[in-house]
């Protein structure tokens, strides 16, 4: 059975009202599914329902990390 457990809200920024969510998703794609991180982005700071979302196994987190801090390096201000 699919949980969601919200872990932490980030304000979107250049918005007014977009957020970031960062969420802890069990058996997303069905029973005996391993959980992931889901990144949620809600233009309107609505937290159930982003308008765009990842979802990343834990597995994969810490290349997703090292990627973004390597586009922020190249390409962030």
């Amino acid at each position: 059975m699919k949980k969601t457990k919200l872990l932490k809200t980030i304000p979107l920024a250049n918005t007014k009202e977009g957020i970031i969510t960062i969420s802890h998703i069990e058996e997303p794609y069905g029973e005996n599914s391993k959980p992931v991180v889901s990144i949620g982005i809600s233009l309107d700071g609505e937290e159930t329902k982003p308008d765009w979302k990842a979802h990343i196994p834990y597995e994969n987190i810490d290349d997703v990390i090292a990627a973004l801090k390597e586009a922020k390096e190249k390409f962030g201000k």
